[in-house]
């Protein structure tokens, strides 16, 4: 068994778990990965351009093999081969690892995309289920072809098209052109978000109040007010 103090002084060599569990999406063999770990880890240790020969050894491979797969992750782009001068006009030859990463990403943002295009989808699907619901009844055709103009043409989010399909319900119209008008209100306001609706709406309920309160006064008899105190 490996002592504590083995294990410590054989350093470590730090890899994200993206890169582990994604290096074959990167189109790497196991063999090819093996040796990207096997220079990564020379790297980790500030020699930045290996003797190959140790690393055969490790993998238990001839270095002409080694030098095969080392060829292969130049072509494949996860690794390239630079040089530069030392301040003694020396070129060194260097290992180059950060296209993996670059690779890597790229991987992730094509996924966080798929991944939010499938929630767009079942937003839209939720989003006609839920008009379905309220209207308690099935879509017709253009019905589905008109809210499809709103999220398609009109560019309205689906998030936006459920509160305008809210307000319609709270003042019990249930029609695509009620909800329409509602829409185009909106967008002639600029309202595109869920917070900027509820701010129209306190700022409606307001003056809605205002009117009330305004007609109440009208309402009421012009009565002239005794000052009590100038009474002898």
């Amino acid at each position: 068994m490996i002592s504590l103090q083995d294990y410590l002084t054989g350093g470590q060599t730090v890899l994200s778990n993206l890169l582990i569990e994604h290096y074959r999406q990167l189109g790497l063999s196991n063999d090819e990965f093996i040796l990207w770990i096997q220079l990564y880890k020379y790297h980790e240790l500030g020699n930045d351009f290996p003797d190959l020969a140790p690393i055969a050894e490790n993998m238990g491979c001839d270095q002409k093999e080694i030098y095969n797969l080392l060829n292969q992750l130049v072509e494949k782009q996860v690794i390239t081969i630079e040089s530069e001068k030392n301040r003694q006009g020396i070129r060194n030859d260097f290992y180059d690892f950060s296209a993996i990463f670059e690779k890597l990403e790229l991987l992730q943002s094509q996924k966080r995309k798929k991944e939010g295009e499938k929630d767009y989808e079942q937003k839209i699907r939720s989003l006609y289920q839920l008009f379905e619901k309220e209207f308690g009844r099935a879509l017709s055709p253009i019905e589905f072809q008109r809210i499809g103009q709103w999220i398609e043409e009109d560019q309205y989010s689906p998030d936006l098209i459920r509160l305008a399909l809210k307000e319609a319900v709270l003042n019990q119209a249930y029609s695509l052109n009620y909800i329409d008008r509602v829409l185009l209100s909106w967008e002639r306001k600029n309202i595109t978000t869920e917070q900027q609706v509820e701010e129209e709406q306190k700022k409606r309920k307001r003056n809605m109040m205002k009117k009330e309160s305004s007609r109440n006064e009208k309402d009421l008899p012009n009565v002239s007010l005794h000052n009590w105190l100038e009474d002898e």
